[in-house]
């Protein structure tokens, strides 16, 4: 059962803001969520008593760190349903990953006149790569337009690929909107045509199930700050054939298999694009993440997204001089919002004066603001610790900037 005491009770800073006089409401899930106290004791435990380099020492303590940092990969293997832990590989965040498949996956083959797709609703990390590669391969940049309510148009999508597009980027969850893309027929659609597929998972592998098989996918990428997991720590999928045919990322220590003066040799996968010391904590932070999202599971965490995006919404459409920004039929866990004519980041900074916790600006999404004629807007979004008592807040907080302008 989902029981929302106990998990609030499970993160330290969730439970002392609500212990607070003005109490906390923190809606920036989006941007980042809050750790649980099993992940904040798992990465205390390592570095006080596990403490070591990894997959060189033969000593116990170096076995162990290497045991606990594999185990964390098959952990990720089996939350995407990947077939190979080798499948698997650790990165900074969604950032690096989508950068990685852009500089050794695309980059060697684009041409000119080549395409390349994405959304109009993508967040800079999923577009700037793209259209920094089409600029220096002369290569075009090809977007998916949306309609009002900050839905893909699936016909304009079918119209766009051809035997010029040579990659498909797609977000799962806008972090601006909410919208939850249709990424398993866009996916296949573009599968049809022969075009690999990268899907931003940033926003959806927190509460949503991925099964990057069935969805057959080339790439997926996510990041751990965003499901209760450290900073600094994230993950790339992608199928074996194409990670094996791509040159490594980075040089250095661990993904060489031999190296002289002359020349080198890299290492198997997913070793191979894991150069240097990597974030060791993080990705055993990152599996005891998974470890607890799994212990709540992922059906009742999407369930209570879908109960407090309903609240939400209606709370704030009761209120006058409210315009909702995406509306699409299907979404979740993200609203953002205008309020008659204040500018979003003085409505941030009203409602930090009464413990709300948001997002105010354009949201690493500048295109999609210009596409509704906005500066940006202010963004409430929801993790598996938020009530419905907090949107009161949120509601109480926005009369207030009502009253004050």
């Amino acid at each position: 059962m989902f029981q929302i005491d106990q998990i609030r009770a499970s993160f330290p800073l969730i439970h002392r803001g609500s212990q607070q006089p003005i109490p906390l409401a923190y809606l920036d899930n989006a941007a980042t969520t809050q750790k649980p106290q099993e992940v904040i004791q798992r990465v205390q435990t390592y570095y006080e008593n596990e403490n070591a380099n990894i997959h060189r020492g033969i000593y116990d303590l170096a076995r162990q760190a290497t045991d606990d940092y594999e185990a964390a990969r098959v952990k990720v293997q089996n939350l995407l349903n990947a077939s190979k832990t080798q499948e698997i590989i650790f990165t900074r965040g969604t950032t690096e990953s989508i950068n990685l498949v852009a500089q050794c996956f695309l980059a060697p083959m684009l041409k000119p006149g080549d395409e390349v797709v994405i959304t109009a609703m993508e967040h800079h990390s999923n577009l700037v790569p793209w259209q920094v590669l089409c600029k220096k391969h002369q290569a075009h940049l090809k977007i998916i337009p949306i309609n009002d309510a900050g839905e893909v148009m699936m016909e304009d999508y079918r119209a766009l690929l051809n035997d010029k597009t040579r990659m498909v980027a797609l977000v799962h969850i806008s972090n601006s909107l909410g919208t939850i893309n249709p990424i398993a027929e866009m996916t296949q659609l573009a599968k049809q045509k022969g075009i690999p597929v990268l899907i931003d998972g940033a926003q959806s592998v927190s509460h949503m199930e991925i099964d990057v098989q069935a969805l057959d996918c080339d790439f997926f990428a996510f990041s751990g700050h965003k499901m209760y997991a450290p900073t600094g720590i994230g993950v790339l999928y992608g199928k074996t054939a194409r990670l094996n045919a791509m040159e490594p990322y980075q040089y250095g220590g661990e993904m060489i298999r031999t190296v002289s003066y002359e020349d080198s040799t890299f290492n198997a996968l997913p070793h191979k694009f894991e150069a240097g010391t990597p974030n060791i904590a993080g990705a055993i932070g990152l599996g005891t993440a998974i470890d607890f999202i799994q212990k709540v599971g992922l059906h009742n965490i999407h369930q209570h997204m879908d109960d407090l995006l309903q609240y939400a919404t209606e709370t704030l459409q009761a209120i006058e001089g409210i315009r909702l920004i995406g509306t699409a039929q299907q979404k979740t866990s993200i609203v953002s919002f205008l309020l008659d004519d204040v500018h979003p980041h003085d409505m941030g900074t009203i409602l930090n004066e009464s413990g709300v916790a948001i997002r105010a600006g354009h949201h690493c999404t500048m295109p999609l603001m210009r596409h509704f004629e906005i500066p940006g807007t202010t963004r409430a979004s929801f993790a598996m610790y938020n009530t419905k008592a907090e949107i009161d807040q949120l509601a109480e907080a926005l009369k207030k900037v009502q009253a004050i302008f």
